[in-house]
């Protein structure tokens, strides 16, 4: 039996531009996630509901295994421009921005990806090991430089 390649389902707020949420999608299908469908918010709404931009739901321990592949380098590089894009499409100037979350259906375990994140944030989040964590979400520890899950360690 072969492993079927992770696949993402994104969920768009409505201030992401189209054009944005294309470029999320045909980066995530580079990286070896094709998106399998792309919703989006509810209009009724509003963006203090909604801590996050986007959520892309996806078995995350193998999309992130393939991230480390010499083969997707650009297709990464690709990824983390658009988490960028993503992150402040049109606001105003001094808008606070949002993330984008990957989350794992399965298990229920989320990363946030903030859009000012440092390149070893990146780098670190190649070689995460999930097993590690039962709690999420993961966000990106700069002072320590590492990915953890305040949950997981208050209720360790």
């Amino acid at each position: 039996m072969t492993d079927a390649p992770p696949r993402a389902e994104l969920l768009l707020d409505r201030d992401v531009p189209e054009d944005i949420g294309q470029e999320l999608a045909a980066a995530l299908d580079r990286l070896g996630a094709p998106t399998v469908r792309v919703r989006r918010t509810l209009v009724h709404r509003g963006a203090a509901d909604i801590p996050w931009i986007v959520l892309a739901s996806l078995p995350l321990q193998a999309f992130l295994s393939g991230l480390g592949a010499e083969a997707v380098k650009d297709a990464y590089a690709a990824f983390k421009g658009a988490v960028r894009k993503t992150a402040r499409p049109g606001s105003p100037a001094g808008a606070e921005a949002r993330p984008l979350v990957l989350q794992d259906p399965g298990g229920g375990l989320s990363i946030v990806l903030e859009p000012d994140l440092p390149a070893e944030a990146y780098e670190s989040l190649i070689g995460l090991d999930l097993a590690e964590f039962a709690v999420g979400p993961l966000h990106y520890d700069r002072a320590q430089g590492r990915w953890r899950s305040v949950l997981d360690e208050a209720a360790g």
